[in-house]
């Protein structure tokens, strides 16, 4: 009961702020001290969202079809090398200065890059989002592996135990909720990423859909299409919660009694 009501004490706190944040953004407005040219009142960006909704689904489906696909990749990918890392450490000292090198360059350099080497259609978005999404999960991956308890460690050796059953009963099990917490972080890039390569080309998408009312000055619509990725983000970030208690029902068990 009194986790419940720390929910909802926790929950209605962060409602407050929302509404505050709208409700200084339409006096803002509609005072006069930024024009609405500039700045349109929440109420002109909701009625810009609901006019534009079927347009907005349109562009939706492709940006989470290259996200979705482009995210499986870069979790895929950044297990793999972590797997592969934590066994052999010779590859973990030549790769891990690579991988954290990835991270330094900035998206918005190297897309340009890709739309030139792939051109406009999927291909440059998936690589793109996979080239963001992997680090978390890789590296998150390696802490947790690197975190395993070596009492437990030392007593499955003792047992006979190999490398396959060490990783497989100890280190795996250990990292998931790093594992987690990375896809949580990469799946809000996902959609981002997806969203900036569309900035440089592309035929739909939201990035395309921003360029569009962008050039248009529509700067109504380009506030309902922020408003749109980050509830998207947030949903993402939300499913992914899920499947975390679905994946690790004992975290759950713990913190009910806590």
């Amino acid at each position: 009961m009194k986790r419940k009501l720390q929910s909802i004490t926790s929950k209605l706190w962060s409602v407050s702020a929302i509404a505050l944040i709208l409700a200084v953004w339409q006096a803002v407005s509609s005072l006069g001290l930024v024009d609405s040219f500039m700045l349109p009142p929440p109420l002109q960006v909701a009625r810009a969202f609901v006019s534009e909704f079927p347009l907005l689904m349109g562009h939706t489906v492709i940006t989470l079809e290259e996200a979705f696909i482009g995210l499986a990749l870069g979790i895929a990918l950044g297990f793999a090398m972590s797997v592969l890392m934590d066994r052999f450490e010779i590859l973990y000292r030549a790769f891990y200065p690579v991988v954290i090198l990835t991270q330094t360059i900035p998206t918005v350099a190297i897309a340009p890059l890709l739309v030139l080497w792939f051109g406009y259609e999927m291909m440059p978005k998936v690589v793109l989002i996979v080239i963001t999404t992997f680090f978390p999960i890789t590296v998150g991956l390696l802490n947790g592996y690197r975190s395993a308890d070596p009492d437990a460690i030392d007593l499955l050796r003792a047992m006979g135990a190999g490398k396959g059953q060490i990783f497989r009963y100890i280190k795996l099990p250990g990292a998931m909720g790093q594992f987690f917490s990375g896809v949580r972080i990469s799946a809000s890039y996902a959609v981002v990423g997806a969203v900036i390569s569309e900035w440089l080309g592309g035929f739909g998408g939201l990035g395309v859909y921003m360029t569009r009312v962008k050039n248009a000055f529509s700067f109504d619509k380009m506030f309902a299409v922020i408003l749109l990725i980050s509830v998207i983000s947030l949903l993402l970030m939300r499913a992914v919660e899920l499947l975390q208690r679905l994946c690790m029902p004992w975290e759950s068990s713990r913190r009910r009694e806590e």
